[in-house]
């Protein structure tokens, strides 16, 4: 591994523990001191943690479950899954004990970061989970919880992955009210603390699902093409056209990428050709091999060849 591509993994996971801390800091700083909750695992958990009166906090509840899922995912989706998600998960799980025991990071009365209107505290928590998770899942990781349940049955089933997160928020919000400390006024912080995050975290990640078309002009093409089909394994389509000031022939790249290596794609054409000129379009999917598959699911997939298989006999 040559020095550029330690430095990037080294700024891989530096930003990506950064935005654990931001991350858990929107839970274990804003959420859980104001008694609220919201969607997802950490949701669960803080539930799990005012239900047993604290006896069990958010973190050690976080893990355990991340723990069971992500074997889980191994097993369904192979050991590939991702070393940076488990890493995200870990740290995730330090940064939440270290806030815990902060108290100048809490939003508590006397405290530095206390908010008296309490209608601010989910805003700024989504927005601090949003930032954070953002990250994580851009540098290529993932804090667990939702996040695998929703990849994982979207790899068998035509489920967006929108829909899966909704589903399981709503599910999580609704279980506060079962506390009998909870009132509806609770569950409502925690859907406002919803909102602001599924507002932001498209803008932060780039699109959860989406990935990005390049149209790529530059003198140093070939090596350019080359580099992308060895180094990062991805297909390269090469377009003729013509610049109608110069009238001359040229070769711009096609190139189709997905939100978790188009960082590293910019980085790697800035350092081939500075003078390179890109044209960048977000694409909502892309399907085919090496990105989404095209499914109808997998019990689908399975009956339809039964039908073939019995047409054929």
């Amino acid at each position: 591994m040559d020095a550029s591509k330690v430095r990037s993994l080294v700024k891989d996971y530096l930003v990506i523990t950064l935005a654990c801390f931001i991350f858990a800091w929107a839970w274990e700083g804003f959420m859980i001191p104001c008694g609220m909750s919201a969607g997802g695992m950490m949701g669960l958990s803080t539930i799990i943690q005012y239900a047993t009166g604290g006896l069990i906090p958010a973190q050690y509840t976080y893990i355990a479950i991340n723990a069971v899922l992500i074997l889980i995912a191994v097993f369904a989706m192979g050991i590939g899954f991702g070393f940076k998600t488990i890493y995200a998960i870990l740290m995730s799980t330090l940064a939440m004990h270290l806030i815990a025991g902060a108290p100048w990071l809490h939003c508590a009365a006397g405290e530095f970061f206390y908010v008296k209107d309490t209608l601010l505290v989910p805003v700024i928590a989504g927005t601090l989970e949003a930032t954070g998770l953002g990250l994580v899942i851009r540098f290529g990781g993932s804090t667990g919880g939702t996040d695998i349940v929703a990849i994982m049955i979207n790899k068998y089933y035509p489920v967006q992955l929108s829909v899966v997160f909704l589903i399981t928020d709503l599910i999580t919000v609704a279980l506060l009210l079962l506390l009998p400390d909870k009132t509806f006024t609770d569950a409502t912080y925690g859907v406002v603390e919803i909102v602001i995050f599924n507002l932001l975290i498209d803008d932060i990640v780039g699109g959860h699902k989406s990935s990005f078309q390049l149209l790529v002009f530059s003198e140093k093409y070939k090596e350019i093409a080359d580099h992308i089909m060895t180094e990062m394994e991805r297909g390269v389509t090469v377009l003729k056209a013509q610049g109608w000031y110069t009238k001359k022939e040229k070769n711009v790249l096609l190139i189709l990428i997905n939100r978790g290596e188009f960082s590293s794609l910019m980085r790697e054409i800035k350092a081939l050709d500075p003078r390179a000129f890109m044209s960048v379009s977000l694409t909502k999917s892309v399907y085919g091999e090496g990105f989404e598959e095209i499914k109808g699911g997998a019990a689908d997939a399975k009956a339809l060849i039964k039908k073939d298989k019995k047409h054929e006999s």
